[in-house]
């Protein structure tokens, strides 16, 4: 699987949407982040995100990164309060 672009979501409700490529060849898109909510990225809040991380660790259990729980952990509450950092790395860790 490899990350294509994550660009604002065309869904008012959510924030962003990743697009990716299958190792078939086909795409799959997934809106994640619920608008108008904070994140890290946003608020910069370590306790927060902490909070965060620990209510949404279950998400991680589908051990599928294109999920929309797994982009919100990763880019929105991940270890920067940089989006851009935050995709860098995520793609790193999971080879996308």
């Amino acid at each position: 699987m490899k990350l294509l672009s994550i660009v604002p979501s065309t869904k008012s409700e959510k924030k962003l949407m990743a697009t990716f490529e299958t190792d078939a060849g086909r795409k799959r898109v997934t809106h994640f982040g619920a608008s108008g909510m904070d994140d890290y990225t946003l608020s910069h809040d370590k306790e927060q995100r902490e909070r965060y991380r620990t209510r949404h660790a279950k998400d991680l259990q589908t051990e599928d990164p294109s999920r929309a729980g797994f982009l919100s952990y990763y880019i929105l509450w991940g270890d920067s309060t940089s989006r851009a950092t935050n995709i860098a790395s995520f793609k790193r860790k999971f080879n996308l």
